[in-house]
């Protein structure tokens, strides 16, 4: 009976951006008083990809400053973001791990000179 290991905690994983965007997509048309993500999307395109714009300027001063805490908290809030952007905008996150997939293995350099052709 002492024999039994305690279960390994779950380790978070990118499986979060799909749940996430899910309940994102669930949002849309809510009310803009009782959540954050409608009153996003009440703003339009343009707001939300501000927003977008806003997080990944604070990302990056977070980057530089060596805060890994701040800088995973800025992450998150960027990604949520692009996430909203995204389902504004009908964009299937399948779509989005689609492309890095086909991505995957190929040099940067590579790739970059393929969009130019």
């Amino acid at each position: 009976m002492g024999d039994k290991k305690p279960a390994a905690p779950v380790q978070p994983s990118a499986e979060i951006l799909d749940r996430l965007f899910v309940t994102v997509q669930a949002r849309k048309g809510a009310d803009p008083e009782s959540s954050y993500t409608a009153k996003l999307y009440s703003r339009g395109t343009a707001k939300i990809a501000q927003k977008v714009g806003e997080e990944a300027v604070e990302a990056i001063l977070e980057a530089v400053r060596g805060d890994k805490a701040a800088l995973a908290a800025e992450s998150a809030d960027l990604l949520y973001h692009l996430l909203v952007l995204w389902a504004d905008t009908g964009l299937d996150p399948a779509d989005v791990w689609s492309k890095l997939a086909q991505r995957e293995g190929t040099s940067g350099i590579d790739e970059k000179k393929s969009r130019k052709a």
